[in-house]
């Protein structure tokens, strides 16, 4: 919370240099024990009085983007930042489930990145990032979760249509995910006792996400030129829930990774990679 109190005291300090009515206002919610901590700056030629209503600010500033989402979720929102590749992150996790003693009644798994580039262009500390990431974590939160979820509840674990072949210049990242597509595929059939779904989420891809930016960073820029028919995130994310409601074991939320996953049923993956390096070079 300091460096949100901080921030509106330097952006009042400056509002008043350039000869502007400042009025501050300061909401102490102990961010320590799951609370916000928010400041209101407002400026003008004649400011009343500091606190903002809802819907009215111009400008929102968050130092954590969930943390931003809090005062207008229509539920309760308890952010927990963790780095899920640090030891001891998961652990955190369960002993916040454990003290809240909540029911788990969605799962979404999908923290995940992904690196652009041939074996000698993606170091081993980041090929190792993307396991421990993409196919670790996402096991183990997926377990501390389970003991805290009923009949009817839903896990959704973000694979990727690469899970369905290997992919040249994206092999780690592509490995990891077929990982995770069989992981989520198994853990359905186990959890059908428990009447808890299990879907496997395999978008093509995503446009309006970090993942492509993140993706190409470094010598990965020249490994995949273009991303035709990408999706956009709203659609992809509708789609996974209403096939998350509807049980099903697999999403593909769009056409292309669609049309993939049944090419991967009929053809052989020596086939499927030359497709895909004819489509990576175009």
């Amino acid at each position: 919370g300091q460096g949100t109190l901080l921030t509106s005291r330097i952006l009042g300090k400056l509002a008043t240099q350039a000869g502007y009515d400042v009025k501050l206002s300061e909401v102490h919610g102990m961010a320590q024990r799951g609370g916000s901590v928010v400041t209101f700056v407002r400026y003008g030629d004649q400011v009343a009085e500091p606190i903002v209503e809802e819907g009215q600010a111009d400008v929102l500033i968050a130092f954590e983007r969930l943390e931003a989402l809090r005062p207008s979720s229509p539920v309760p929102l308890r952010v927990l930042p963790l780095d899920l590749t640090a030891e001891g992150a998961v652990d955190r996790l369960e002993d916040a489930l454990a003290a809240a003693r909540p029911e788990v009644r969605v799962l979404v798994c999908a923290a995940g990145f992904g690196r652009m580039g041939s074996y000698q262009q993606v170091p081993r500390q980041q090929s190792a990032a993307m396991i421990r990431l993409n196919c670790q974590a996402a096991v183990e939160v997926t377990q501390a979760c389970l003991p805290w979820m009923m009949a009817g509840g839903r896990i959704l674990e973000i694979c990727s249509t690469a899970a369905f072949q290997p992919f040249p210049y994206l092999n780690v990242y592509a490995a990891t995910k077929a990982f995770l597509y069989r992981y989520s595929r198994a853990l359905a059939r186990e959890l059908r006792p428990r009447r808890i779904t299990v879907t496997a989420v395999c978008p093509y891809w995503v446009k309006d996400t970090e993942f492509i930016p993140t993706a190409r960073q470094g010598s990965g820029e020249q490994a995949v030129r273009h991303f035709p028919f990408a999706s956009l995130s709203r659609r992809v994310v509708a789609r996974a829930l209403l096939d998350s409601r509807r049980g099903r074991a697999v999403s593909t939320p769009g056409p292309v990774c669609t049309v993939h996953r049944a090419a991967a049923h009929c053809l052989p993956a020596g086939v499927l990679m030359d497709v895909w390096e004819l489509l990576r070079k175009a």
